[in-house]
């Protein structure tokens, strides 16, 4: 049996992933059938959406951007992303989308980076554009009124809606579809060169499942690949899609209920545990089946109160959501075991594999040609580095049990080596978390006198909750092995962050132990291994 079952595992081809391939098919098949929904209660059929399309791409040729040439994309998600992106495939251009949240230094990266002379933006996100040299960048076509700084060219969005092209491009899977940027949690983001089949295999692995009887509601933004990745799906499948411009974890089941949706893009992380804590415990969900991780008892019995199956998955922007679980799994924790077309290893440093059970770095590599990331977008350096002996490097550490299912231990880089002993500081977050108190903590490796590292907690407690360190100290010596057990304790408001919500670990590790810190021997608290009698 496929794993999973809607996938299979086929050469790519442009009639089951290129963007404006799949709207002219679908155009021409099912004109009348809905493609897309708004929030503002709008909608296009395909055969809109198509003439959208070809509109958009004539336009785009009049503001200079040529087949081949990159199109920066600074929307939230709407209709007036789907043009952009619609029509830039059209064009044979590739999208470069940025994330709304982006202001400053960490914008003008990614600006110069992708090294577009166009942009369509958002009129309220304009201004940020004034922060700095754009480099290249020298025209913004922008949705809504308003002007673009200066020296930057304005035009208005009207110019996408003007006669279709005559004649489109034909981009084929191993083309370039999009530059998409990573969080940027362990250094600066780096501009992700996905060609088509790479986004339509990401699509397929988790969305694969979509026909012409569903509807997907589309609420993570669509500058990720797990968003573009499902409207490309339904693209693939002949269903419509929902794209909401905000999420609000109170209201989902009753905001994917009024767009008429009967799948969700997925329930991850945090989302999960709060819905399995505040959803109406009688109530069941609008829809029957769904990505979700983490995959827990808690939150497969709320899967299983609230009427829907579900399945986790592990992905990154570079690869095609390799690992998946069975649909219900109880395999609690576990990412699952690769799809089909996927090589998985598990090495160490020098690319052996480990032994089963034993932590390394997850490896990867796909059957289908252009499948995965093409590499960094004018960074061979960074190229070169993730994929060596012919194998794609995640930098996340995982471990592999003797049933074959695969766990995400940490990042690589997150991991903390103390007095010999590795420590996964995704382990060390998960008990602090659990004291009541915390809002949010990450665990980071500060250096040693004895030139490995130690274990610093650095914790952003609940509103008005006053934490001991003590005390804490107290609770996780009673949970985790006396090497765990950080010494070093900090507090604060609120913990640095990218700007996808990410703690900046990075941050936190240059600032070390500063001032504030408590330290845990400093105060004659010393842990030690329990001495037992044989």
């Amino acid at each position: 049996m496929p794993h999973p079952p809607w996938f299979e595992d086929r050469p790519p081809s442009a009639e089951s992933c290129v963007v404006a391939t799949l709207l002219a098919r679908r155009a021409a098949e099912s004109p009348e059938a809905i493609c897309a929904t708004f929030a503002d209660g709008s909608r296009w059929t395909y055969g809109e959406a198509w003439t959208i399309a070809r509109q958009a791409a004539a336009g785009l040729a009049q503001a200079g951007v040529s087949e081949g040439d990159r199109v920066l994309l600074f929307l939230p998600n709407g209709p007036s992303f789907l043009r952009a992106w619609f029509g830039a495939s059209a064009l044979g251009a590739v999208i470069a989308p940025l994330n709304v949240a982006l202001r400053g230094e960490t914008l003008r990266h990614a600006v110069v980076t992708a090294d577009a002379a166009v942009m369509v933006c958002h009129a309220e996100l304009a201004e940020r554009l004034g922060e700095f040299d754009a480099g290249r960048l020298d025209t913004v076509i922008l949705a809504g009124p308003g002007a673009a700084p200066e020296p930057l060219r304005t035009l208005a969005e009207n110019l996408l809606r003007g006669e279709p092209a005559l004649a489109t491009a034909s981009p084929q899977p191993w083309d370039i579809g999009a530059v998409l940027f990573t969080s940027g949690t362990t250094g600066r983001s780096k501009g992700v060169l996905c060609p088509y089949a790479h986004l339509a295999a990401a699509g397929a692995a988790s969305h694969g499942y979509l026909g012409p009887h569903n509807r997907i509601y589309i609420y993570t933004p669509m500058f990720h690949t797990l968003a573009l990745g499902a409207a490309l799906s339904a693209l693939a499948g002949g269903a419509s899609m929902h794209l909401a411009p905000s999420f609000s974890a109170k209201t989902l089941w009753a905001d994917v209920q009024a767009a008429g949706c009967n799948r969700l893009v997925g329930l991850l992380s945090s989302i999960t545990s709060y819905l399995a804590a505040s959803v109406d415990p009688d109530g069941k969900a609008p829809f029957d089946f769904t990505m979700m991780s983490p995959i827990t008892p808690e939150t497969a019995a709320f899967a299983k109160r609230q009427g829907f199956s579900y399945f986790a998955a592990f992905s990154m922007t570079e690869v095609s959501v390799p690992i998946l679980t069975a649909v219900d799994s109880q395999a609690y924790g576990s990412c699952g075991r690769p799809r089909d077309g996927i090589e998985a290893r598990i090495v160490d440093a020098h690319d052996q594999e480990v032994e089963v059970g034993a932590v390394g770095e997850l490896i990867l590599r796909a059957s289908q040609p252009w499948t995965m990331n093409a590499g960094y977008l004018n960074d061979p350096a960074a190229t070169a580095a993730a994929w060596r002996n012919g194998w794609f490097h995640t930098g996340d550490a995982f471990r592999r049990d003797a049933a074959g299912d695969y766990y995400f231990v940490d990042r690589m880089k997150d991991a903390i080596r103390r007095r010999g002993e590795n420590i996964s500081s995704q382990e060390v977050e998960r008990e602090i978390a659990a004291y009541p108190g915390v809002l949010e903590v990450a665990v980071i490796g500060v250096p040693s006198p004895h030139g490995d590292q130690e274990v610093m907690a650095v914790i952003a407690p609940e509103e008005g909750a006053i934490l001991s360190p003590e005390a804490l100290t107290e609770f996780l010596a009673a949970r985790c092995a006396h090497f765990m057990v950080p010494r070093f304790f900090r507090f604060m408001p609120v913990l640095p962050k990218t700007s996808t919500n990410k703690v900046t670990k990075e941050q936190l590790r240059r600032d070390a132990v500063t001032g504030d810190s408590w330290d845990r021997e400093a105060q004659g608290l010393r842990l030690r291994a329990r001495t037992l009698t044989s």
